[in-house]
């Protein structure tokens, strides 16, 4: 099944018009810890043991279903749109019903054509700092039983 596509100031108007969507930031923590779209939640599908070496996230559908539900309206956005697209398909095999992943990222990025996104960041939408229990993929990762 195809994941819906979507840019960044759609996304920002789909999360604005319904307070019960949820953007599901798939990037590391530590990028995530530096900024992220508000209202963002960190649940990273890839992680980086070594520099520039990735590794899945083993936990990664464990901890969503245990914060997400499976017909929740969800925004996946990772960096650029590659993880986060990954992480929408994941999720899509899994159930999720309404699961669209974010072309461009939070630093922006390129279509499936080619032609450059812009970034959550670079479109000017409202960043956030607040990484509090909410949010956290430690918090997260805690309502899932895993250690994160």
């Amino acid at each position: 099944m195809p994941v819906k596509q979507t840019t960044p100031p759609q996304a920002h108007d789909i999360l604005e018009k319904n307070p019960a969507a949820i953007y599901l930031d798939v990037r590391t923590v530590p990028e995530f810890t530096a900024g992220h779209p508000q209202r963002g939640i960190n649940i990273p599908v890839i992680f980086f043991s070594a520099p520039g070496q990735p590794a899945p996230n083993p936990d990664f559908l464990k901890v969503v279903e245990a914060n997400i539900p499976k017909d929740a309206t969800v925004i996946v956005g990772c960096q650029a749109g590659g993880r986060s697209q990954r992480a929408a398909e994941i999720m899509a095999q899994a159930g999720y019903t309404n699961v669209t992943n974010m072309q461009g990222g939070f630093g922006g990025g390129q279509d499936p054509m080619g032609r450059v996104v812009p970034g959550w960041r670079d479109a000017g939408l409202p960043v956030s700092t607040e990484n509090g229990e909410s949010v956290s993929y430690t918090a997260l990762a805690v309502k899932a039983g895993v250690k994160a």
